[in-house]
């Protein structure tokens, strides 16, 4: 299980496209999220996709992709990645993907609607990718009986009901929207179902037991819809919970190693906390820019505080992989804050307390960071700082570009097949 201990964007991609490269893997299983997604993912000869729905791993012959029920499925954007990844020499993409038909359909309505909702609050704006998937969350809790759904997509009318329905609403409450009529979106659906392999919860156990599976997640566990700082978050719960519970119901609980992702800086897409954010530093992201709904691509010091919170929040990790080293061996003047004046620690709270994870926003917007000054050896400091071991690290955008460590034994037991001990 993959997962992004900051505010996104720290290489879970690469780490899971490198796990895919040193065992043949069955099946990578999404399990948060929805297209905004962007895990990029460079191979070592120079070809280059950005993963939003389809796993990481994609770019290795067979592999394939599971979007889980708790994935929001936007079959339009997955079209459109289907296409760039025929053009970089992965034309069977749809052949290995595998959804559950539980899952919520992003639609365009929802985008619609998530877009003008952004707009409307101006400079109070909280960040959204624009993609409508959290207005598709917001929907599907609403109307949970009537929400469009993956397995409304083999059946027409119903589908017709339900985004007739969805349109309505959302227009009485919003006014007009920048979207299709229904007949329009209907092909499209109708397309999508005869060409995917729509199935139910029982695929994914039957998978687990095929072959190894690699669980990536999306996003990062400081934007957690219930842990992270509200109300600049996700309509998504980021931590490792969804995929324990899948591997729970397929009778396989406990048995999955948990990575926890993480970069020698610490960077967040768009507004909200930043606590160590430094506008001096000599960096930019070729993918990662500033765009018109999420904003400026910030970069700060590396914040142990506020991974150690994320690590608290997720029950922990088996181990960590840090990417961007190769930042740290330029000779750049990048530090580790390991406290906030005043304060060492943040402390979780009980999930779904919002009003506590708005007040501690508040706090983290005026919170100072505390530097000590740049590790000899970064994978060992990280280690110490956050109690867990860097077992894999990562010096450029590529698989090749990573090296298992020494502490790394339990990456090492899992590419040779064997159970961690």
């Amino acid at each position: 299980m993959v997962v992004d201990l900051g505010y996104g964007d720290a290489g879970k991609g690469t780490v899971v496209d490198w796990l895919c490269a040193t065992r043949p893997v069955h099946t990578v299983v999404r399990f948060n999220g929805g297209a905004q997604a962007a895990h990029n993912v460079v191979r070592p000869d120079g070809r280059h996709h950005t993963f939003a729905q389809f796993g990481a791993g994609t770019f290795h012959p067979g592999v394939r992709t599971h979007l889980s029920r708790h994935v929001v499925v936007d079959p339009l954007a997955l079209a459109a990645e289907a296409d760039h990844l025929a053009v970089v020499g992965v034309p069977d993409a749809f052949d290995r993907l595998t959804v559950d038909g539980a899952a919520l359909l992003a639609t365009p309505y929802h985008r619609a609607a998530n877009r003008a909702r952004e707009t409307a609050r101006g400079a109070d704006r909280h960040g959204s990718c624009g993609q409508g998937v959290g207005e598709t969350v917001s929907y599907g809790l609403a109307h949970p009986d009537e929400a469009p759904r993956v397995a409304d997509c083999r059946s027409p009318e119903v589908l017709r009901r339900r985004l007739t329905a969805l349109r309505d609403r959302l227009t009485a409450e919003l006014g007009p929207l920048d979207a299709p009529p229904v007949a329009d979106c209907l092909p499209a659906y109708r397309a999508f179902a005869e060409r995917v392999a729509i199935v139910d919860g029982s695929w994914l156990a039957g998978a687990l037991r095929a072959g190894p599976c690699v669980f990536e997640g999306a996003q990062g566990v400081l934007l957690d819809e219930w842990h992270g700082f509200h109300p600049y978050t996700t309509w998504s719960t980021t931590t490792f919970a969804n995929a324990e519970s899948l591997l729970a119901e397929a009778g396989l609980g406990g048995s999955a190693l948990r990575i926890g992702v993480l970069r020698t800086v610490t960077t967040r897409h768009g507004p909200g906390p930043l606590v160590t954010e430094d506008p001096s530093l000599p960096l930019a992201d070729p993918h990662n820019a500033t765009n018109p709904w999420q904003g400026s691509f910030r970069f700060g010091h590396f914040d142990a505080v506020a991974h150690a919170y994320a690590l608290a929040v997720s029950g922990g990790v088996d181990g960590l992989a840090l990417t961007h080293l190769d930042l740290a061996e330029r000779g750049l003047d990048l530090r580790i804050c390991r406290r906030y004046d005043g304060l060492d620690r943040l402390l979780p709270g009980p999930a779904g307390d919002l009003d506590r994870q708005a007040a501690l926003t508040a706090r983290l917007l005026r919170a100072r960071p505390h530097y000590d000054a740049g590790p000899a050896n970064w994978p060992e400091a990280v280690g110490e700082a956050l109690g867990a071991p860097v077992l894999l690290t990562s010096h450029g955008p590529t698989s090749a570009d990573k090296e298992v460590r020494k502490e790394g034994h339990l990456i090492n037991a899992w590419c040779r097949g064997r159970a961690p001990s």
